[in-house]
């Protein structure tokens, strides 16, 4: 589809300079793009990769010069070029169908509008809302609950119970609701631990894929609206994730951890049990925090164990320094 610069602006609540007849009907890198192609450009170091770009029509911010280009300015570029692929690339409807191979029992209750994959099976007491996707060979356990406009890409198990909100994707590989890894030693072995708790995702909640959700083990695991998960992140038992949070991938999440709203996970960060992240927290990549460690709202933490980021890179630069603070001690012994 071919749209102007025009017609973009007006959508973004934006304003051309140059030409607003300019087409449009690619998006891509500035390197990548063709004459039609919309770029963006965030900051002035790169500049020079917008101005050697092909493509006329460009997303920048206030104030940046682009020579020979039909700008639209606009506050935040990145987000503006997120908004323009939602709007030139919205989500393809496909038409309802359940495949003949699925096995769905009778008693579930499925909109009209939704898609059933090949060899997915759905178990009793099943709700899929409107608008939903079931890849193929998924599995939905008893009484699992899913919204309207989901889509669960190939291979996703929900175990019984699990509830989605509206929205939600789950990538291929994903298991939700699988039981948590709960045991009590006695008497020379270890006993299970009920794990009979459920799994509830709320609204606008993307999970990557092979990840993993495990249900709570008496009330539930919960992850809030706008949470973003990467692959290959674990998500054990009771743990609460708090509204618009975002979660890197191989990071794994002890039971009964508290994740607040609005916080940055980096990749393969270790979290312990029983931990408390408040609102607003990011961890550095690779970070471990420790069983019951509490984090404040708005800290920036790095290392392991986790701590303020500028301590971090205190403690940090003197490690790299002993090496030759050690020949110094030699010498002067």
């Amino acid at each position: 589809m071919t749209r102007t610069a025009s017609d973009l602006a007006q959508h973004l609540h934006a304003e051309v300079e140059g030409d607003p007849r300019a087409p449009i009907s690619s998006l891509g890198s500035p390197e990548n793009a063709g004459p039609d192609s919309l770029i963006y450009v965030e900051s002035e170091k790169h500049r020079a990769r917008a101005d050697a770009s092909r493509a006329l029509c460009v997303l920048a911010p206030p104030g940046m010069e682009l020579t020979g280009k039909t700008i639209i300015r606009v506050t935040s570029p990145k987000l503006a070029f997120a908004k323009a692929a939602a709007w030139f690339f919205p989500r393809k409807r496909v038409t309802a169908s359940v495949h003949p191979t699925a096995i769905v029992s009778p008693k579930v209750r499925i909109s009209a509008d939704v898609v059933i994959g090949p060899h997915a099976i759905i178990e009793d007491g099943v709700s899929i809302g409107s608008g939903t996707e079931i890849g193929a060979f998924c599995f939905l356990g008893r009484g699992s609950s899913i919204g309207a406009d989901c889509h669960l890409y190939p291979r996703v198990t929900l175990y019984e119970g699990v509830r989605l909100g509206r929205g939600v994707i789950i990538h291929s590989g994903t298991v939700v609701g699988a039981d948590g890894f709960g045991y009590v030693f006695g008497e020379g072995r270890h006993w299970k631990f009920p794990q009979i708790g459920r799994v509830e995702i709320g609204d606008d909640v993307e999970i990557g894929a092979n990840t993993t959700v495990d249900r709570g083990s008496l009330d539930a695991t919960r992850i809030g609206n706008g949470v973003k998960i990467d692959n290959l992140v674990q998500v054990a038992h009771n743990v609460q994730i708090g509204e618009y949070s975002i979660i890197a991938a191989q990071t794994g999440i002890s039971g009964s951890s508290v994740i607040g709203s609005g916080v940055v996970i980096g990749g393969q960060v270790g979290i312990a049990d029983h931990c408390a992240i408040e609102d607003g927290v990011i961890v550095g990549a690779q970070a471990g925090i420790p069983t019951g460690k509490k984090i404040r709202s708005g800290q920036t933490v790095w290392g392991t164990p986790a701590r303020p980021l500028e301590r971090f890179k205190e403690q940090y630069a003197w490690l790299g320094r002993l090496p030759e603070i050690g020949r110094r001690l030699r010498k002067m012994e």
